[in-house]
């Protein structure tokens, strides 16, 4: 696989960009008017709570929420864009619904908001995709992953009350899912292919030591 897989495209940059400025531009229109969209968000287990499905990544309780969200939205979407741009919107889009789905069927009975559960989904892939494809350019992402986001783990846990604890395990687990699905598609590791010199492997017997031909007696000598 050639270093060309990785070269730069513009969707690799304008699509992450695009999803943070779209939820900061639904926060503002929230609170300049002030409406209140976490009525959108996922409600588990009702037929009206699986709009949030669709919904609730684009939907933050509050300005702090909003911006520990937003950076590692963004990278995790870059890194998604940039290193797996073949399969990118496969795993963005069916992993945004199986995220939400799974969260909807057995989170509290409350509504869970933010682009948190897709955060996690988009770490766990890509930590688990470098790991499973055995590439090294991809692990060295993954070992990157770990030393920026490793602490999200502890959120996987019901550590503390108002966070969604079900949504980041609902996509932290559909990462993991989608990793091994999805391992034999986008970047591989390099293959090298050898050429077998015959002529050259007589040369040395089954040990691997050098044994001379030995000489040909029709041959006529030459002098030096």
């Amino acid at each position: 696989m050639s270093d060309t897989q990785f070269s730069f495209q513009s969707k690799s940059l304008y699509i992450p960009v695009i999803a943070v400025v779209v939820i900061w531009f639904l926060y503002f229109i929230e609170i300049q008017f002030g409406f209140n969209f976490n009525k959108f968000g996922i409600y588990p287990q009702t037929f009206k709570g699986l709009r949030g499905v669709i919904f609730s990544p684009f939907i933050h309780s509050d300005i702090k929420h909003l911006f520990n969200n937003s950076i590692p939205l963004l990278a995790m979407l870059w890194s998604l864009y940039y290193f797996y741009s073949k399969i990118a919107n496969k795993v963005l889009i069916i992993g945004l619904l199986v995220t939400g789905l799974l969260t909807w069927s057995f989170a509290r009975p409350s509504y869970h908001i933010g682009a948190s559960g897709m955060v996690y989904m988009l770490v766990s892939f890509i930590f688990f995709s470098g790991i499973f494809r055995k590439f090294y350019r991809l692990i060295a992402l993954s070992l990157a992953v770990v030393f920026l986001y490793g602490s999200m783990i502890w959120y996987i846990f019901p550590v503390e009350e108002r966070i969604s604890w079900e949504g980041h395990l609902s996509g932290f687990i559909v990462g993991l899912v989608f990793a091994i699905l999805f391992r034999n598609l986008g970047p591989q590791p390099e293959t090298f292919e050898y050429t077998k010199n015959e002529e050259f492997e007589s040369l040395f017997d089954e040990n691997g030591n050098y044994s001379p031909p030995e000489p040909n007696e029709d041959e006529e000598g030459t002098l030096s």
